[in-house]
């Protein structure tokens, strides 16, 4: 009995030690804790748990085996309670990991040349009627051309009023197109198909629109100059967050394809959060910039500010320099 008591006092002197640690660790976050602190803390949380597994052995009494109880789960809320907002943490994801992630990953650089490339030919292809005639009528189709016509035959200007219900609608309408290149982009196949279809669309649009002789062409033109950019990018990013996760299935790296899929959908959530962040920013400027009748000059300083600004954001922030090395996705 004499053994027996003579552990139960130094356990308890374990348990009281632990105590104070709990209680300053308690009094700050988790982050500011030193490491030496937590690797303590978490060496006499063993020690609590391995007492209470003992309890019969050590003959405790109830009231010591509730104490026990009680401490050992103070112990566990503090070593692994969630983590309050860190400013700084979401910071470094969104102006460190994010871009270079972004930059480096193959499956938005594929989506990027695809979205962009087929954008740029089919603008020229629509534009130059004479080389290639009837391609927008072709691709877009007389009803589109009519009613893009009629929408932009009259000079931009619209109420305060509208242009805020507008941005609900174009924040629908963007993120529906985005949602859909994500949501195909696992299927592989008819994620690039809805990526170069929107792509090609969309270009046939413009160069139609742009042609001098066509019918609300410079009102067309006023109207997608400021928020084109961050709309456009921000297509061409979902669809590679998409195939991202399709890669997921295809290459498994050693492996389950479950698990696979779920490592590569963890890869593809900053870049879609980044699309949802453009989408958002393009509508706010399709709702309250683009239709007002504010100067084109200002407008197209503005495309010229977004523009700089993605440029920015993806190529400085996200290549890669001594100190802040990034590593590609396959």
């Amino acid at each position: 009995m004499a053994n027996l008591a003579e552990i139960q006092r130094q356990r308890r002197n374990d348990w009281n030690h632990l105590e104070n640690l709990l209680g300053r660790l308690e009094s700050g976050s988790l982050k500011s804790v030193k490491g030496e602190a937590i690797a303590e803390v978490s060496d006499y949380y063993r020690r609590a748990c391995a007492d209470l597994a003992m309890s019969d052995q050590y003959q405790l009494s109830p009231s010591t085996v509730t104490y026990l109880h009680g401490l050992v789960g103070r112990a566990h809320n503090s070593l692994y309670r969630s983590q309050r907002f860190q400013v700084h943490q979401w910071w470094d994801l969104a102006f460190r990991v994010a871009p270079k992630k972004i930059f480096h990953d193959r499956c938005v650089q594929v989506s990027a040349i695809v979205f962009f490339g087929l954008f740029a030919l089919s603008t020229y292809l629509a534009y130059n009627d004479e080389r290639f005639p009837s391609f927008a009528e072709s691709v877009i189709g007389p009803e589109m051309i009519d009613m893009l016509e009629s929408n932009y035959d009259e000079p931009l200007e619209r109420s305060f009023d509208k242009s805020a219900t507008m941005v609900a609608f174009y924040i629908q309408h963007n993120t529906g197109i985005g949602l859909m290149c994500f949501a195909l982009g696992p299927l592989i196949i008819p994620g690039l198909f809805a990526n170069a279809y929107n792509a090609v669309v969309l270009g046939a649009c413009f160069g139609y629109m742009a042609r001098p002789e066509t019918t609300g062409g410079d009102v067309f033109l006023e109207f997608v100059t400021a928020h084109g950019a961050f709309e456009l990018t921000a297509i061409a990013i979902s669809a590679g967050a998409g195939l991202r996760i399709g890669m997921g299935w295809l290459f498994t790296n050693g492996l389950t394809r479950l698990a696979s899929l779920q490592r590569q959908a963890t890869e593809a959530v900053p870049i879609m959060a980044v699309a949802a962040i453009l989408f958002f920013l393009a509508a706010l400027t399709e709702g309250l910039l683009s239709p007002t009748s504010l100067p084109y000059l200002f407008k197209a300083a503005w495309a010229i500010f977004s523009s700089s600004l993605l440029m920015f954001y993806f190529i400085v922030l996200g290549y890669p320099t001594e100190s802040r090395g990034g590593t590609g996705q396959d």
